[in-house]
């Protein structure tokens, strides 16, 4: 291989390689630098090293390799419309594009040109902070997959907890507190805590994204970013106000390495 695509985020380093036609993707948790350094001599030492991300000035001082130094949010951008075209066969013109990584970023992309229009410090890092204090757990996978076993309404206030037993004059399975009920409900485990951190994320996500496409006009929001990675709940809560909001929702298998890819082919 001639080039390799690094995307260097604040939490992990993201890899995307092309070989025998076929394109590879690979990622290291940034304590794990050395590791990936010593990969990057052994699989291809003569590879130009494409870099972006947060980090990409502390990995390219570090490595040996010939170095190209690129745009972060340029590679992100690049890296989403070829997965659009490569996994959903289509080519949006207008469209959202929310990177949920440590934080989230989200973009107006249209056919020539994109912009950051809002982002949140709630996202990845947020998941992993406060699952840590939850749980005990600092593995992102432990994390989703207890999550995945829990209740969100056992530690959420719902609309409907306020107004039982009357009828809410709003849809009772909105929340009306995120972990409203947990400091009530004892009978609440750390899994339903956890289900309620997803949602958490995934409601001020879907707000703050569906703000920037009501004020755009736009219906289609594309989905990111290595929070998403294996996340079935997550995914599940962002699509679960697509009748409520009007958009459409979709998710690149490969998205949680746009950044390497955007990286790589540029």
């Amino acid at each position: 291989m001639d080039r390799i695509g690094i995307d260097a985020g604040g939490t992990l380093i993201k890899i995307a390689y092309e070989e025998h036609g076929k394109l590879h993707v690979k990622t290291y948790p940034i304590q794990e630098k050395n590791e990936l350094l010593q990969w990057l001599q052994f699989i291809s030492p003569h590879a130009t090293l494409h870099v972006t991300g947060g980090k990409r000035k502390l990995i390219s001082h570090q490595l040996s390799q010939n170095i190209r130094v690129l745009d972060e949010f340029q590679s992100l951008i690049e890296g989403t419309r070829y997965l659009l075209s490569l996994e959903k066969q289509q080519k949006e013109e207008d469209y959202l594009v929310v990177n949920i990584g440590t934080g989230t970023s989200i973009f107006h992309v249209t056919k020539h040109k994109f912009e950051r229009l809002a982002g949140s410090g709630v996202a990845g890092g947020t998941l992993m902070g406060l699952g840590s204090l939850i749980t005990g757990k600092s593995s992102f996978l432990k994390l989703i997959a207890l999550a995945e076993k829990g209740n969100h309404e056992n530690s959420d206030l719902l609309v409907r907890d306020i107004y039982t037993p009357n009828e809410p004059p709003i849809f009772g399975d909105l929340t009306a507190a995120n972990f409203g009920k947990a400091n009530l409900n004892k009978t609440a485990s750390k899994a339903d805590h956890m289900a309620a951190l997803i949602q958490l994320i995934g409601e001020i996500t879907i707000s703050l994204a569906s703000q920037v496409a009501i004020h755009k006009d736009i219906s289609t929001i594309v989905f990111i970013g290595s929070t998403l990675n294996g996340n079935t709940l997550l995914k599940k809560v962002l699509s679960s106000f697509q009748d409520k909001l009007s958009y459409e929702a979709i998710f690149l298998d490969k998205g949680a390495y746009a950044g390497a890819i955007g990286a790589l082919i540029s």
